[in-house]
């Protein structure tokens, strides 16, 4: 099965090259408080030669509209990921995908998840290495394209994957160096670790 990867919390060309060159599916850039966060003219930026066939992820996290569409018109992404509850304030247009977040929480609705063409399921905090719940995502991965994310790393990737069967996986945190900074090594461990799974 082919497994869709997404770096997040991108901030350098070495991050984007290094990430590209792993063969990553998808880069994320993060427009949210965060010590990844970049502004929109270095995500232009660092994604003006990337191949087109690579997916530009905004990551928002309760944006208002006039942000979303500082980043929609300055960044161009091709996906917006952002807190479920953020798609029922504004649409994002039809040459955006939305990506839905649902954190692990008490108040997760399945059934709404299940009607969700793809979501990205986390832990309750985004981007310090806390593990979502996997047997509730692999039941959520039975009824959805589900991206898990939370905690991940190379060393448990394998791991998660087998146990949830999900559509994709994300990373940040844990193919970082530092809090922040990335590990071109750790990214590409990641990435192999994912296409190994494939064969």
């Amino acid at each position: 099965m082919a497994l869709f990867v997404k770096i997040c919390g991108l901030t350098t060309e070495t991050d984007v090259a290094a990430a590209v060159e792993a063969g990553a599916d998808a880069l994320g850039f993060v427009f949210a408080e965060s010590p990844r966060r970049v502004t929109v003219e270095q995500a232009a930026t660092l994604t003006s030669e990337v191949p087109a066939s690579i997916v530009r992820v905004a990551v928002m996290r309760h944006p208002t509209l006039a942000e979303w569409e500082e980043v929609e018109s300055g960044f161009r992404p091709d996906w917006l990921q952002s807190d479920v509850v953020d798609f029922d304030r504004f649409d994002c247009g039809a040459r955006v995908t939305r990506m839905p977040v649902y954190r692990d929480s008490p108040g997760l609705d399945a059934d709404q998840i299940a009607r969700e063409q793809r979501v990205l399921f986390e832990a309750a905090s985004s981007g310090i290495g806390e593990r979502a719940d996997w047997e509730l995502a692999a039941r959520l991965a039975a009824t959805t394209r589900l991206m898990l994310a939370g905690g991940l790393d190379p060393d448990n990737v394998a791991e998660a994957i087998r146990q949830v069967r999900p559509w994709g996986v994300d990373v940040s945190s844990g193919v970082e160096k530092r809090r922040g900074v990335k590990d071109p090594i750790r990214i590409a461990a990641f990435v192999s670790a994912v296409r190994e799974l494939e064969n």
